[in-house]
Formats: structure tokens, C-alpha cells, sequence
């Protein structure tokens, strides 16, 4: 407060200052709802997508069970060295109210059955639909990586709007607000001193005035006797 200037020109500039603040305090709000909106609609689309891979999982899961259980070991083991391979993932972006998410492009993991690798005929049936299992179980992983991503920098993205709103809310424009509060009492309180001034000043003329008149009055009486 001591720093403040108690100026009629610092109380306007103050009184900006707080239409400013709550201005952005209100879009920084709207921002916010907006932002809310996206990530629970992403959120949805994450929790079905978790669904979804945990039951590709265990299905995928299942039939390795199953084809470890029934079919040779070696020739298992080889039909898995066959189907290993990198897979190019393209990574690029957009926009969400301002916050850049990722967009992953990519080929599908599935292939089709002579795409893999391996003999088909050496291996059987059950290893087909484990291999099958596993490429659905890593597109969805691809694409569960893409969303959850964009969900966790929108999260983040609506804490940090929070944290502005508040601090906009609860120690920027309370400040400004005691600032013009400040400012207008001691204008208010050296127009009241200024005021009394002026009165007495006025009061010590007209005595003065009175006196003066007193005087001559006295004057005339003495020059006409």
C-alpha cells in the first residue's frame, strides 16, 4: 500500500487494471469448461478402448495357453521369430483449444496369413489365432497410447487454467481491488481535509470582510460627527 500513488490518475489505471484481470479471469473460465468438456469425452473413448484391451488381452492370452498346450514347442517358437518385426509408427498433431496433442499415424499391426512369416503349412490353426490375438492387442495398444496422451496433457492443461483462475481470482484481484479501495478513501478523505480548509478559510475572510466593514461604518460616524 505504501507504494501506491493515491491519484485520481492511479485509480483509474487500478479500476482498468481489475476490468482486465476479471476479463481474463472469465475466459481463462470458459477455457477451462471447454477443456473439461474434451477430456471427458476422451475419457470415455480411453475407458471402452481399457475395456476392449482387456478382453483382447485375455483372449490373446488364451490362445497362447491353448497353443502352447497343444501344438510343438519348436514349432511354436519358430512361428514367433518369424512374426517379429518393427512397425513404423508416424507421429504427428493437432490442436485442442491450444494444447497439442499427438496423432499417431500408422499401418495396422494385422496382417493376413501369409503376411507372418511362417509355413502355414507346418503350423496350425491355434497358432494362426494367437498371432491374430496379439497384432489386434497391439493396434489397440496404439491406439490407446494416442488418446491417453492427449488425455493426460489436456489434464494437465486444465490444472494449470485452474491454478491461474485462482490465483486471478483469489490474490490478483483482491490486491487491485484493496489498491482502489486504498486510493479512493485517501482521495475521499484529502477532498473532505481540502474541503475543511476551504471553509475555514472562507469563515477567516468573511470575519475578515465583517471587520473591514465594521471599520468603515465606525469611520463614517466619526466623519459626520
Amino acid at each position: 500500500m505504501e507504494q501506491v500513488k493515491p491519484t485520481r490518475m492511479e485509480l483509474m489505471k487500478t479500476r482498468a487494471q481489475i476490468r482486465l484481470a476479471e476479463q481474463g479471469r472469465d475466459l481463462l473460465r470458459q477455457k477451462m469448461d471447454a477443456l473439461i468438456r474434451e477430456f471427458f469425452a476422451i475419457l470415455s473413448t480411453v475407458s471402452e478402448s481399457r475395456d476392449e484391451l482387456e478382453q483382447v488381452s485375455r483372449a490373446a492370452d488364451l490362445a497362447l495357453l491353448i497353443a502352447e498346450a497343444t501344438d510343438d514347442p519348436v514349432t511354436l517358437r519358430s512361428a514367433s521369430f518369424a512374426t517379429r518385426r518393427s512397425i513404423t509408427v508416424d507421429i504427428g498433431g493437432k490442436n485442442i483449444m491450444g494444447v497439442p496433442v499427438p496423432v499417431i499415424e500408422k499401418k495396422r499391426a494385422s496382417r493376413k496369413l501369409l503376411e507372418r512369416g511362417y509355413g502355414i503349412i507346418t503350423t496350425s490353426a491355434r497358432i494362426d489365432e494367437t498371432a491374430e490375438r496379439y497384432e489386434a492387442e497391439l493396434d489397440l495398444l496404439i491406439k490407446l497410447a494416442e488418446t491417453e496422451t492427449a488425455m493426460r496433457r489436456l489434464g494437465s492443461e486444465i490444472q494449470m487454467t485452474r491454478r491461474r483462475v485462482n490465483a486471478l481470482e483469489q490474490i490478483l484481484i483482491p490486491e487491485l481491488k484493496q489498491n482502489a479501495k486504498y486510493i479512493k478513501n485517501a482521495i475521499d478523505e484529502r477532498e473532505r481535509e481540502d474541503l475543511f480548509r476551504l471553509k475555514k478559510v472562507k469563515s477567516i475572510l468573511e470575519k475578515k470582510k465583517k471587520k473591514a466593514r465594521e471599520k468603515r461604518a465606525e469611520s463614517h460616524e466619526q466623519d459626520r460627527s
